[in-house]
């Protein structure tokens, strides 16, 4: 079947574009400016998959005055794996990205406030699983779903699946941000894993990069100035860029138009609707320093997700609760703060008192808004060592540094707000991520009785978070403060359950300590050692080691 297809451009200071393509043996067919800017022209084509490109008269500086070039499309769905050229492809006479049928949704996903994220990247996540079949590919996560399940997370974070120029690049350089990278797989691929996760109650949350591209990007060498500063957004931060950052202040009164904006609402709209995300992680939100467009682009992501649930999360270093109070922009925010200030006290580098552990854990003391979902709290991070790594290079014990992860993984997992873990965190990964550099995961360790025991207690945390509501609200009551000797002991409780967690923040055992004004209760059971408590005279006796966490729940 054979249908008039259109292609178009938008670059409303070029002087002449052309459309070449494998369906016109790669000769230039001319293409006429409208009166929005964009150049257009039809092309009759049977049904089938075509690469493509345009030859612009570029109106960048970076090039001469006028100069010829050729450039991929911006708004490319599909990147050919090998050419690297742009693809279209059409079935029944109409444009398609492809022909996947999606299965699962009408599956129910949890809401904002029951999550339990797990941030992966895909090339690094089944690279190491010498079981796997197809190794840094969508496919492979799919194969370990079972795995992720049995964990008890509920949403994938996933590092950036856009096409990206280097081969091994983490993708926060992204060249195009329609298309996905074809390393990983094909978009049916891609769309296959968000559907499989959906299908077992997992929200799939993307990545995404909003404030600069690669100087790859085919933007650039149509009009620079157009979408992009001429330099940069904050030249007294050389630290800050990374790549040509887009100019959300530019508008063209020519046409009623922000570029900028226009581009990024038609790709927060596209992942929405065409590849079914839960979710958006905004990359670098203090270098974009624009809140009237993120509250914009946020609007439209709601709108596109219409009834489904969505989280918007900003990455803001450091933190600051601005950006999710009533009139912010998010859902929530990377709390930095809680890495910041925990590790260095699991690591041995200071002291944490009671008043700052206090503030970890309930970040409405740092003036975040009473919501439960304003902050995302972790202990690593692909921008942060993992903690394992970190205490080993301190020179701990293998003994103590467990010890200090499990803390620090209770602390976590019971803190207001929503805890994320790295992937590999819940069975002891070692080594940290390198920017941009393969490093995949060592599932062997899992075989290792002290991995194997870490990951039990992971699953022992994440399934008291998601069994007991009061874990998935907002209410904290620190009803245990000891000073001298650094022990802290909290209640997380509604209506329908109650969390008591006792903390030992020193390295010094503590032998059959004395927890007063216990919650009252019928029968309280030790969660993770799954073993009965009495209580005497209302106070809980317990021994605790050094750097020790219990959590205690109400049969």
């Amino acid at each position: 079947m054979s249908n008039e297809i259109e292609f178009k451009l938008l670059a409303p200071n070029n002087k002449a574009v052309s459309l070449i393509g494998s369906f016109s043996d790669w000769n230039e067919i001319p293409m006429e400016k409208d009166d929005k800017g964009y150049y257009r022209t039809s092309v009759k084509l049977d049904d089938g998959a075509y690469e493509y490109k345009f030859r612009v008269q570029s109106n960048s500086w970076t090039h001469q005055p006028d100069e010829w070039v050729e450039i991929d499309d911006p708004y490319a769905r599909e990147l050919h794996p090998d050419s690297c050229n742009s693809v279209i492809r059409i079935k029944d006479g109409q444009r398609i990205v492809d022909d996947y049928v999606w299965t699962h949704d009408d599956k129910p996903l949890p809401a904002n406030n029951q999550l339990i994220i797990y941030e992966l990247f895909i090339s690094d996540f089944s690279s190491g699983d010498e079981n796997c079949s197809a190794k840094g590919q969508y496919e492979a996560v799919i194969e370990k779903l079972d795995y992720l399940c049995g964990l008890g997370i509920n949403a994938i974070e996933l590092m950036p699946v856009n096409a990206a120029p280097e081969d091994a690049s983490w993708g926060y350089l992204p060249s195009f941000f329609f298309a996905p990278n074809p390393k990983y797989g094909s978009t049916k691929d891609l769309k296959r894993f968000i559907d499989t996760c959906h299908g077992c109650g997992i929200r799939v949350i993307l990545d995404q990069l909003y404030n600069h591209s690669s100087d790859h990007s085919p933007l650039l060498a149509i009009d620079r100035d157009y979408w992009y500063y001429h330099d940069r957004h904050h030249p007294d931060r050389p630290e800050d860029y990374w790549g040509p950052e887009f100019n959300y202040e530019t508008y063209d009164e020519r046409y009623d138009r922000h570029p900028a904006w226009e581009l990024m609402g038609d790709v927060v709209r596209y992942w929405i609707e065409e590849y079914h995300i839960d979710g958006i992680r905004f990359d670098a939100v203090k270098e974009i320093d624009n809140p009237e467009f993120m509250n914009w682009v946020c609007q439209q992501t709601k709108l596109a997700a219409s009834m489904k649930p969505f989280y918007n999360i900003g990455e803001r270093i450091p933190d600051t609760p601005e950006v999710v109070r009533p009139e912010g922009a998010l859902d929530a925010c990377w709390r930095e703060t809680f890495y910041y200030f925990l590790t260095p006290h699991l690591k041995g580098e200071e002291e944490i008192d009671i008043q700052r552990a206090k503030e970890l854990l309930d970040p409405t003391q740092h003036d975040y808004p009473d919501r439960t979902t304003g902050a995302v709290h972790y202990l690593s991070s692909h921008d942060r060592p993992r903690l394992l790594d970190s205490l080993k290079e301190q020179g701990f014990s293998e003994d103590d540094a467990f010890q200090r992860i499990k803390l620090g993984a209770v602390m976590l997992m019971t803190a207001v707000g929503v805890p994320m873990i790295l992937m590999g965190e819940e069975f002891g990964e070692v080594n940290s991520m390198t920017p941009n550099s393969p490093h995949p995961l060592d599932w062997s360790l899992i075989e290792r009785d002290r991995n194997a025991d870490l990951l039990t207690y992971y699953r022992k945390l994440f399934a008291l978070r998601r069994q007991f509501s009061s874990l998935q609200n907002s209410n904290i009551d620190f009803f245990h403060e000891d000073a001298d000797n650094q022990v802290l002991a909290y209640q997380r409780w509604n209506e329908e359950s109650c969390v008591v967690v006792v903390l030992n923040l020193k390295n010094m055992e503590c032998d059959h300590y004395h927890v007063h004004n216990i919650p009252q209760g019928h029968v309280w059971h030790d969660w993770l050692q799954d073993t009965p408590v009495e209580l005497h005279d209302d106070q809980l006796i317990c021994s605790l080691r050094g750097y020790e966490a219990r959590v205690y729940i109400l049969r």
